[in-house]
């Protein structure tokens, strides 16, 4: 099975994030179908989250696995920020 174009959009977006989590000392491992993210803090593993990407009206948003957007894939900065805060929350 080959990827669509927007699969490799998804994937894109969410490397950048995953580069801004493991910067602020999260794992994050993308897995490849459907892409996402398992994100997850060193000292609690067993604490993970998913966050994947989805086209809108205006461009491309990170989105938790429950439906609530974390925020645009403009910022993966802010993203990763708001990612670290509810993993925080939940430790």
């Amino acid at each position: 099975m080959s990827a669509t174009p927007r699969e490799h959009t998804r994937t894109y977006h969410l490397g950048k994030l995953a580069t801004e989590l493991e910067q602020r000392g999260l794992t994050a491992v993308l897995r490849p179908y459907p892409p996402a993210l398992r994100v997850s803090r060193p000292d609690a593993a067993l604490l993970v989250e998913t966050v994947d990407c989805v086209p809108h009206s205006e461009g491309w948003s990170y989105r938790w696995s429950w439906g609530e957007l974390v925020g645009l894939t403009d910022d993966p900065a802010l993203a990763a920020e708001r990612i670290v805060r509810v993993l925080a929350a939940r430790g």
